[in-house]
């Protein structure tokens, strides 16, 4: 694996983490606005991340910064303070960001157009 690909996994794990902190703390704030938001700002990270490397490990980097950082913020303190209140708008985030993520991963990339169309005979 070359240099280059594994620092844009790299960035795309602190790029999720990112995306799964706003996206909590916005999921709750704006009900359901505040949820759509969330929601496609996680879409759009793990479908550019499938754009930018063309793999599904690079949806995988994405999905795991962004799982770590839900997961971090789901945990409440001693003193009983969290990002998640326990409702169903949080479940609906949580389940929803991971379906996006699979559907990402393994969504059926397009050959570039312009080049040959890998059909025997065309």
């Amino acid at each position: 694996m070359s240099a280059a690909r594994t620092l844009s996994y790299a960035g795309l794990a602190v790029l999720g983490f990112l995306v799964g902190v706003a996206g909590s703390l916005v999921q709750g704030g704006w009900v359901p606005g505040g949820l759509l938001l969330a929601l496609a700002g996680t879409a759009g990270l793990f479908y550019g991340a499938l754009r930018l490397t063309g793999t599904p490990v690079g949806v995988g980097a994405a999905g795991a910064g962004w799982l770590a950082a839900v997961l971090l913020l789901s945990r409440g303190r001693p003193e009983g303070d969290g990002v998640f209140a326990g409702g169903i708008v949080e479940l609906v985030y949580l389940l929803g960001g991971m379906a996006v993520a699979v559907m990402c991963a393994t969504m059926v990339r397009v050959p570039p157009s312009g080049g040959p169309s890998g059909r025997l005979g065309v």
